[in-house]
């Protein structure tokens, strides 16, 4: 990069809104902000105790298979897309994105470590260098990240983003809500569900800027960028459908898994403005029910639910006694 000495260096001015939605994904991006430390995940333990040597087995891989790909979401893929977003108001919503896909690598980090020994951990952590589909699903989405250098490829690492985060992480969150929804892993469950209300907000504003560069070519290049689309798109998952049947072979639940991806990937197309591309048939009610972005609490007298907000609290007086 050459530098311009002469250059007018600007400041971001959030005082006159640049578009009809950045600052709207601004404000609820804020509002989402949550950290993983505000969940105890120690309340799991005695559940995890119960859990055979199999359900323990595919727990771990699944949350494994979502910590590469929140790293690489969080190292690459945000940086790519920001490296050549000139609105300094859209470069900023994707900083705070990118931050969120650290945090989320960081909590599966924080399960890892009240559930498992150091040497378990550091088991699980070769499992992810030394596992071909996992490995593969990491270089298909970073041939397109860390090829990012004009607006073709720019849209194309928006497309990747979008269908990581609306699609590709689903085959890892499936079981934690699988297993919360049964009363299982409940604190856990509550981190993947703040996890996935954040996922489905990025996979909506990334397809939304997606759109508007996919709209500014003529019809000519866009084909063939939709053909390039669906390319990345069969690629994706058919190495997702590989590996899904890998980590839950021993579960019974690879039909239902590979149901669910199908039903998010046709949402990963929608937020890309896309027609759906399944006909997909009944999605577990369990699992489906975990996708609300509705607010839930784990108990009693958490407000760490995925509608997390911070309180705001009033003194007691005596008439809040009165009956």
């Amino acid at each position: 990069m050459t530098f311009k000495a002469n250059a007018i260096h600007k400041a971001v001015n959030w005082n006159v809104e640049d578009d009809g939605f950045t600052q709207a994904f601004w404000d609820q991006n804020v509002k989402q902000f949550w950290l993983p430390e505000e969940i105890s995940v120690s309340k799991d333990l005695k559940t995890w105790a119960d859990l055979s040597e199999s359900e323990k087995e595919l727990y771990k891989k699944v949350l494994a298979g979502l910590t590469l790909l929140d790293t690489k979401q969080g190292n690459n893929g945000v940086p790519s897309m920001m490296s050549l977003t000139d609105n300094l108001q859209r470069k900023a919503v994707l900083s705070f994105m990118g931050t969120m896909e650290e945090i989320h690598a960081k909590s599966y980090s924080s399960i890892f470590m009240t559930l498992l020994t150091t040497p378990q951990i550091e088991d699980l952590f070769n499992w992810i260098e030394t596992e071909p589909t996992l490995q593969k699903k990491a270089d298909l989405i970073l041939a397109q990240y860390e090829n990012t250098n004009d607006q073709r490829s720019l849209y194309l690492s928006m497309v990747t983003s979008v269908f990581l985060e609306s699609f590709l992480f689903y085959s890892g969150f499936f079981y934690p809500l699988y297993l919360a929804g049964q009363g299982k892993m409940v604190a856990s469950g509550e981190i993947i569900s703040l996890i996935l209300r954040d996922e489905s907000l990025h996979g909506k504003y990334i397809g939304l800027l997606a759109q508007e560069i996919y709209d500014s070519f003529n019809d000519e290049d866009k084909l063939e960028l939709k053909n390039n689309v669906y390319k990345i798109f069969k690629n994706l998952m058919d190495n997702e459908i590989e590996y899904t049947k890998k980590i839950y072979n021993e579960s019974g639940l690879v039909e239902e898994v590979i149901t669910f991806l199908q039903y998010n990937a046709n949402r990963a197309l929608e937020n890309l403005g896309f027609d759906k591309y399944y006909e997909v048939g009944k999605i577990n009610p369990i699992v489906l029910n975990g996708l609300s972005t509705e607010t839930k609490s784990h108990d009693f007298f958490s407000t760490k639910g995925n509608g997390y907000q911070k309180g705001i609290y009033e003194e007691l007086e005596d008439e809040d006694f009165i009956i």
